[in-house]
């Protein structure tokens, strides 16, 4: 890393973060992951959700201080089951709920970059299958006619829906999350649905919303090394393992076909559906030849023996932001990196992190890859997930007994970069560097694995 130089970002460079609404806002007893806390065994350590950080009331407070913070964007969700709490009803007062959150971003000169769908479904749909069914389509596309219609005026850039391939495998090979049903097919057939699904949503923000929208994916890329570069079988794993997590994503919307290892289709209206692409990137696997696991394509995946590893167990590996903006420029669209950040329960590791990641992206930049901005995942600790509280990964500490925020030194620096437009020498001088003692971690999801 270049960590004695001074590394300049473009004008206009979207500085942001990102938040989803149920992990942020709290107290929705409306959808599916509501329901799926009240499972016993689901989610770490019994937590359910709750409160979370209040962020349906205390949302000015939090926009301020994101303001305060000098950052220039925000990415945030609807929670469609909050304005649609029953099939075809509506709730006005969440609907002019989410328009007052777009008014304050705009009020301080924030501006969103809005998910229409981050992984939550309303229990209706959940009744009928939510995305494991065609049916699911009608009802999403009336969901974005409504958001287009109501919110067209004051957004941009849309993300239509959030990690298609991670709901697909969470819900559906790791079970880890809702619906929590072992069943290939339903997993293709469910991210199959989103791909359709976005298709329809992309062409009715284009038809329906006020500004002219700027419209993607927000898509988690994933790494797959091989282990042994020289094994025939190792790259053959990895290469399937990527493939099929990666890249059927991007040439479903580039291309408008879905190539799934067992067969192909069309998918009307997904060609050239992408106004930009959305990398979210956490980290990167070596995957080894396995046959006693099929349900990851034979492949063990682990992180490199050398690798500094962070709370999930997942290598730090600011590298593989660098590859895949490159990989993604083949693609001819702008970059969103529309997440990126670490869980840190210390923020020991998260500020050199972000060093790291950032100098990653400014090496693209460099190279003359066209990425808009960075939106650091996440804004404030949050419910992450089956993870419960454990793992924080915000640059604002939130005392969840008070909903007390206090902003870490990485949020601290990030401000910086922030206000600066640039990362400076003087930025790394306060970061502690690696620690020679290993940072405890634990293996994601293996406890709730079935």
């Amino acid at each position: 890393m270049s960590e004695n130089k001074e590394l300049l970002f473009p004008d206009n460079f979207l500085w942001g973060t990102a938040t989803a609404s149920h992990q942020v806002e709290g107290n929705n007893n409306l959808n599916d992951w509501w329901a799926f806390e009240q499972e016993p065994n689901r989610i770490h350590d019994g937590q359910v959700s709750g409160d979370a950080c209040r962020q349906y009331e205390l949302y000015k407070e939090d926009i301020l201080l994101m303001h305060e913070l000098h950052q220039n964007s925000h990415r945030l969700s609807l929670e469609w089951s909050r304005i649609e709490p029953s099939e075809g009803k509506f709730d006005q007062k969440a609907i002019d709920h989410y328009r007052n959150v777009l008014e304050t971003l705009h009020k301080y000169k924030i501006e969103p970059l809005l998910t229409i769908h981050h992984f939550t479904n309303p229990q209706w749909l959940r009744a009928k299958g939510a995305w494991e069914t065609e049916a699911v389509i009608p009802y999403f596309e009336r969901f974005t006619e409504l958001v287009a219609r109501e919110y067209g005026d004051l957004v941009r850039y849309w993300v239509t829906i959030n990690e298609p391939m991670v709901y697909s495998v969470m819900g559906y090979v790791l079970c880890a999350w809702p619906p929590a049903k072992k069943s290939p097919k339903l997993a293709f057939a469910s991210a199959t649905n989103m791909m359709r699904a976005h298709a329809a949503a992309y062409h009715i923000l284009h038809t329906k919303a006020k500004l002219k929208p700027i419209v993607g994916i927000a898509h988690n890329i994933r790494i797959f090394d091989p282990a042994n570069p020289k094994s025939w079988f190792d790259k053959k794993v990895a290469s399937m393992q990527d493939y099929s997590f990666n890249e059927v994503i991007i040439r479903a919307l580039t291309e408008g076909k879905l190539y799934w290892p067992l067969g192909s289709g069309e998918i009307p209206g997904a060609k050239d559906s992408m106004d930009f692409i959305g990398i979210n990137y956490y980290s990167r696997d070596l995957v080894a030849f396995n046959l006693l696991a099929p349900k990851l394509m034979f492949g063990r995946n682990f992180p490199s023996p050398e690798a500094e590893l962070n709370l999930f167990g997942w290598e730090i590996y600011a590298e593989g932001l660098y590859r895949l903006c490159k990989r993604m420029s083949q693609y001819g669209r702008p970059i969103l990196i529309t997440e990126n950040g670490i869980p840190d329960d210390t923020d020991e590791q998260r500020p050199r992190a972000l060093l790291d990641h950032l100098e990653a992206v400014h090496k693209a930049i460099s190279e003359g890859i066209d990425v808009k901005g960075y939106y650091h995942w996440s804004f404030i600790d949050n419910f992450e997930w089956a993870e419960g509280y454990r793992t924080p990964f915000g640059l604002v500490e939130v005392d969840f007994q008070n909903q007390k925020r206090t902003v870490k030194d990485s949020g601290k620096l990030y401000a910086e970069i922030c206000k600066s437009n640039r990362i400076t020498p003087d930025m790394r001088k306060g970061v502690k560097p690696r620690s020679a003692t290993p940072k405890k971690h634990f293996n994601l999801y293996t406890y709730g694995e079935k």
